[in-house]
C-alpha cells in the first residue's frame, strides 16, 4: 500500500472508541481477513493492516500519539515496531497463521530510553555529555551460546529444532494450523545440558555501561535524540536496537523557550516609556543595546532577529522576544509626587474609552510583535 490509510478506518471504528470497542473490532475483522480463509489476493495485505492498526489503537502510549499527530507522531517514538503480528493473533485464538516467519528468524533488539538532564545553556548551545545505562550484552563466556565453553547446545528432540510445535485444530472458521512455542527448548530449537556459569544458560548478562553522546545544539525539553546501534543485543543475530536520550531542560532564571524563539520579560519605569532609553539586555551571545522608543505601551514585543536558539539539525536560528512591562512605582518620595501631580494637571483628567477594532484583535492574537 502507497500510503497508510487512518487506522480507526482500518478497523470501522469511530474516533471515540472504546478499548472494548477496539477489541472487537480487531477480533472480527482478523477472523475474516485471517489468509488461512480468506482467498482474496489482497488478504494478506488487509490482514496485516488490521493488526498493525490495532498494535497501535490498543497501547494507550501510541493511541495518544496516533490521535495527537498521526502517523507522523509515531515515528520519532522510542518503540519496536517490529510487531509479530501471529503473536498478537495467537493471543485472542490460539492460533497463528501458518504462514508465519520463524520464531529462530534474525530478530532487532528492543530500544532503550536514557532520560538526561541539561542546563538550559546546554541545551541551547549543545554538548557532548558522559552517560551511564544498563542494557543486556551477549555474554562473553559462551559467546550467546548459553552453553558452558566446551560444550553445544543439542538439537531439540520435541521440535526437531524448528523450536515450534504444530498441530492441525477444527475451529469454526475451519481446519487451522495451530503454531505453538516448543514447551521443551523455549523456540530455540536447541537444548542446553551444561548451562554457563557467566550467564546461567541466558547467553546474555546485564551490564552498566559509559558512552560519550553528542548532544546536538537547539534541542528543547521532551527532544528525542537517538544513538543507533546501543540499544539490547538482537535476537538470533538480529540488529541490536537503539538508544533514545530523552532531553529535560532546567529552566533559567530569566529565559524561556517558545520552540525556537528565546522571550525575554523586562519591566521598565515610567520615564523609560514615556520619554524613551537605551537599555542593555542580556542574550544568548552577550548583552545587546535595545532601543526602547518614546511612548511604549505595557506588552510591547521587540523582536530581535536570529538572536534565539539554534535549530536543530539545519541553519539558522530562531528570534529572541523582549516582553516589556512598565512598572509603576508603589511608594514616592515627596519630590516625586509632586513632579507627578504637576503632571496629572498639566495632562488633565479626561477618560476616553476606546472600541475595539477587528485590527486591535488580530494585533492582540499574534502578540503585538515588532521587528
Amino acid at each position: 500500500m502507497d500510503q497508510k490509510r487512518d487506522y480507526y478506518e482500518v478497523l470501522e471504528l469511530n474516533r471515540d472508541a472504546s478499548v472494548e470497542d477496539i477489541r472487537a473490532a480487531y477480533r472480527h475483522l482478523a477472523k475474516r481477513y485471517h489468509p488461512d480463509v480468506n482467498d482474496s489476493p489482497d488478504a494478506a495485505d488487509r490482514f496485516k493492516e488490521i493488526n498493525e492498526a490495532y498494535a497501535v489503537l490498543s497501547d494507550p502510549e501510541r493511541k495518544a500519539a496516533y490521535d495527537r499527530y498521526g502517523h507522523s507522531g509515531l515515528k520519532g517514538m522510542p518503540f519496536n515496531f517490529d510487531f509479530n503480528f501471529n503473536d498478537i493473533f495467537e493471543q485472542f485464538f490460539g492460533f497463528g497463521m501458518s504462514r508465519g516467519r520463524s520464531r529462530r528468524a534474525p530478530r532487532r533488539g528492543a530500544s532503550l530510553r536514557h532520560d538526561l538532564t541539561l542546563e538550559f545553556e546546554e541545551a541551547v548551545s549543545g554538548v557532548e555529555k558522559e552517560i551511564e545505562f544498563t542494557r543486556y550484552e551477549i555474554c562473553s563466556g559462551c559467546s550467546g551460546s548459553g552453553a558452558e565453553p566446551g560444550t553445544t547446545p543439542k538439537r531439540c528432540e520435541t521440535c526437531g529444532g524448528s523450536g515450534e510445535v504444530r498441530q492441525v485444530r477444527q475451529t469454526f472458521l475451519g481446519s487451522m494450523v495451530n503454531v505453538t512455542t516448543c514447551p521443551a527448548c523455549h523456540g530455540q530449537g536447541e537444548t542446553i545440558e551444561t548451562p554457563c556459569r557467566t550467564c546461567n544458560g541466558e547467553g546474555r548478562i546485564r551490564k552498566t555501561v559509559s558512552r560519550q553522546i553528542s548532544i546536538p545544539a537547539g534541542v528543547d525539553d521532551g527532544t528525542q535524540v537517538r544513538v543507533t546501534g546501543e540499544g539490547e543485543p538482537g535476537v538470533n543475530g538480529g540488529p541490536p536496537g537503539d538508544l533514545y536520550i530523552v532531553i529535560q531542560v532546567k529552566p533559567h532564571p530569566y529565559f524561556r523557550r517558545r520552540g525556537d524563539d528565546i522571550l525575554l520579560d523586562m519591566s521598565i519605569n515610567l520615564a523609560q516609556a514615556t520619554l524613551g532609553a537605551d537599555i542593555d539586555i542580556p542574550t544568548l551571545e552577550g548583552d545587546h543595546t535595545l532601543e526602547i522608543p518614546a511612548g511604549t505601551q505595557p506588552g510591547k514585543v521587540f523582536r530581535l532577529r536570529n538572536k534565539g536558539a539554534p535549530h536543530v539539525n539545519r541553519n539558522g536560528h530562531g528570534d529572541q522576544l523582549v516582553v516589556v512591562s512598565v512598572e509603576v512605582p508603589r511608594s514616592l518620595t515627596a519630590e516625586q509626587k509632586q513632579l507627578f501631580e504637576d503632571l496629572a494637571k498639566s495632562l488633565g483628567t479626561e477618560v476616553t474609552f476606546r472600541q475595539r477594532s477587528f485590527l486591535d484583535s488580530l494585533k492582540e492574537f499574534f502578540g503585538g510583535l515588532s521587528d
